[in-house]
């Protein structure tokens, strides 16, 4: 009876928002003639005077630092590591958190893969054709999920446009680029076409990426019986293809906007800890978003209908046999509204968001006779109730945030190893809140001076269907998992302190954050099974996660002091650095947590002259020793390692036409290096993959 009361709501609210909506549309362009203002809104993750991301890349920066996964992209970035499985797999670890509890989304909606399922499972965005990443951390998680401990990351492709870009007589715009090299001998192109009016929008993109094998500073061997010669510095089954795109149509009208989009993306790569094992991903995504302004006692309310086909197959090479399939189908809406603001006394302010957020997803393994493997046929089921609330004040701000929700996750008989196991059924309640708090203290038209701002949170996460079922050999890490069908909700408390200080084109800032966990799902070793398998099992235990990120730019060379040219233009040289460090402790088993990136330092040299533009840099990673050692995990540790790196680019304009030329230079001395970031560095350091040789790629990107 919930579920179809949760249905039928879900249904009238879609229902009359669009009718609402599309009343308004047909009325506003019947009439467009008498109009004579034009509301532009901000692309944002959401509505962007309220929140500000932590992070963000987009642009050039974004350009340079583009990998084949979303994790690569944003590794090295404060705070932000990669869980590298190989070149073709990699997803953000916030914090020492990876996993689920990192939310990935695709311009705000639901990202559904199986991703968190398996280390070896890639994520089906490929950021060619991205416009923008921002990473959110604090109280404004809590609009996406109450499984975000760790933060949310959001990849924004524009397909439904969110604003006016042409008047209306109408144009074009548009991106391409082509990139080649690199460590894979990558080959890619992606582009993009946007036409339309003040009243229509049409939006195409598509891309194509193929890699060959990694090259690594080390001579590798493609396995037992595959190869009795070393296979040279390349890692054996680390080539990929990847292709997709999408198309959004939207319409635009003065008191909002209606927007549908679809999407497809193909991949065909190695596992690099198989060598006979290749995987062949398909994932269909179809999305319908709307935003109504002037709604009552809304200033807008927004909604989002996304509907998701994901499945991927793994083939034992040479002769194609299929092997393990996996789905995942499932639909996510959501429905907000954006407060009008209230002012109050003192110049002070209050705005807000309020919402409803309904997800369902049907995850099912089987190997190629039809039987169920790892995990049985599950379903998972969330509605959630959320609010942001901001009181701007003249000194700063004061935010809030807090999420209930009521989540069932369900297993069912099937027939296969698992037969044995009875369906079962598993109900949650987490809810989640948090507070957060800014104090500026910058003063004058170029805001010098400090900033300070704080964030405290207690979350509660739902166990996930393979922390509660999952039950069988898992290929990717060599190990035997089970889940706990009693596992509770995941709880923690996390405080953060940060301070930023500007002066001109100087800045510097650092937070301390620390996060203390009375049930934290982790994978504790339960010794070997009767085939010498290493054994796991998903347990809750207390846990403590701590550490300090910091980032500085330092003006060296001001373009008024120095580089003078001889037609009359100015250089400037500015020295970036980052730091970082994070520790996590397993306070039941008094053991270091797996996984958890070491003390990082880096510093970059950044020139600018004219159209031209170089870096020239370093990042160091101190060695971790910290690594579980409970008999059957011998807790491998990983070596400390520099990376040299260096980039080049040229922006040029002709007419409205804008070329931007790259080239990077990675890993300048080839060395030697793993990422203990890597499950394959942890549990099968036999197959674990080096960080990439010394690679060079170029690339040009047109947009107009």
């Amino acid at each position: 009876m919930t579920h179809v009361f949760q249905r039928s709501a879900v249904a009238a609210a879609a229902y009359s928002f669009l009718s609402i909506t599309l009343g308004n549309a047909w009325a506003q362009m019947e009439d467009a003639h008498h109009l004579d203002e034009v509301t532009i809104t901000a692309r944002s993750l959401e509505r962007s005077d309220l929140m500000v991301p932590a992070q963000q890349l987009s642009g050039a920066a974004l350009t340079q630092r583009q990998s084949s996964t979303l994790g690569e992209t944003l590794d090295n970035l404060p705070g932000i590591a990669n869980s590298s499985y190989g070149p073709n797999v990699g997803r953000p670890v916030i914090r020492g958190m990876d996993g689920d509890r990192i939310r990935i989304l695709q311009n705000s909606g639901a990202n559904m893969d199986v991703s968190g399922l398996s280390n070896d499972h890639a994520v089906p965005i490929d950021p060619l054709i991205t416009e923008r990443i921002e990473v959110l951390r604090g109280p404004a998680t809590l609009l996406y999920g109450g499984s975000a401990i760790g933060g949310v990351v959001n990849v924004i492709d524009n397909r439904i446009a969110r604003e006016r870009t042409f008047d209306a007589k109408g144009g074009v715009m548009g991106k391409a680029e082509v990139r080649a090299g690199g460590a894979v001998d990558e080959r890619s192109t992606g582009a993009m076409v946007e036409a339309g009016n003040d009243k229509f929008v049409l939006h195409v993109d598509a891309f194509d990426r193929s890699t060959q094998n990694l090259r690594v500073p080390k001579d590798m061997n493609c396995g037992e019986g595959l190869a009795a010669t070393p296979n040279g510095r390349r890692v054996c089954n680390s080539a990929s293809n990847s292709k997709g795109g999408g198309v959004g149509g939207t319409l635009l009208f003065d008191r909002g906007y209606l927007g549908l989009s679809t999407s497809e993306y193909r991949s065909t790569y190695g596992t690099v800890a198989e060598p006979t094992v290749r995987i062949g991903m398909l994932r269909r995504h179809h999305v319908m978003e709307g935003l109504l302004r002037d709604v009552g006692a809304f200033q807008d309310v927004k909604f989002q209908l996304g509907h998701t086909r994901y499945t991927h197959t793994e083939y034992e090479t040479p002769a194609a046999t299929t092997g393990t399939r996996f789905d995942n189908k499932g639909h996510e809406f959501r429905l907000d509204g954006r407060q009008r603001a209230i002012q109050l006394s003192n110049g002070m302010q209050l705005e807000g968001i309020v919402g409803i957020q309904n997800e369902r997803s049907d995850v099912q393994a089987r190997d190629s006779a039809g039987a169920v493997a790892l995990l049985p046929p599950s379903r998972t089921q969330n509605t959630g109730l959320f609010t942001y609330q901001v009181l701007k004040t003249s000194w700063g701000q004061l935010s809030a945030g807090a999420r209930a929700e009521h989540v069932q996750v369900q297993s069912f008989e099937d027939s296969g190893p698992l037969a044995d196991i009875p369906a079962q059924s598993q109900k949650f309640k987490p809810m989640s809140f948090a507070f957060g708090a800014m104090r500026n203290l910058r003063q004058g038209e170029a805001k010098n001076g400090w900033q300070l701002s704080t964030n405290l949170s207690a979350s509660q996460r739902a166990p996930k269907d393979y922390e509660l079922f999952a039950h069988g050999e898992h290929a990717a890490t060599g190990t035997y998992e089970i889940g706990q069908p009693n596992n509770g909700l995941e709880k923690g408390t996390q405080l953060d302190v940060g301070s930023e200080w500007k002066q001109g084109a100087h800045k510097f800032g650092i937070t301390g954050f620390a996060s203390q966990f009375a049930n934290y799902i982790s994978l504790q070793s339960m010794g070997f099974d009767t085939n010498g398998l290493p054994t796991y099992q998903f347990e809750g235990v207390r846990a403590r996660f701590y550490g300090i990120e910091s980032t500085a730019k330092i003006r060296m060379v001001a373009g008024q002091d120095a580089l003078l040219t001889s037609n009359g233009a100015h250089g400037a040289m500015d020295l970036e650095l980052r730091a970082d460090v994070v520790r996590a402790q397993d306070l039941t088993h008094n053991s270091p947590m797996p996984r958890i990136a070491p003390m990082r330092v880096g510093a970059d040299a950044v020139w600018s002259r004219n159209a031209w533009g170089a870096r020239f840099g370093f990042m160091h990673t101190a060695a971790q020793n910290r690594v579980p050692n409970n008999g059957t995990d011998p807790g491998i540790t990983s070596a400390g390692h520099t990376l040299w790196n260096a980039g080049l680019n040229y922006h040029t304009h002709s007419g409205p036409t804008h070329w931007l030329l790259f080239a990077k230079l990675d890993n300048l001395t080839n060395k030697l290096a793993y990422s203990s970031t890597s499950v394959l560095t942890q549990t099968m350091r036999d197959n674990a993959p080096p960080i990439a040789g010394r690679s060079l790629k170029v690339g040009a990107q047109v947009s107009f």
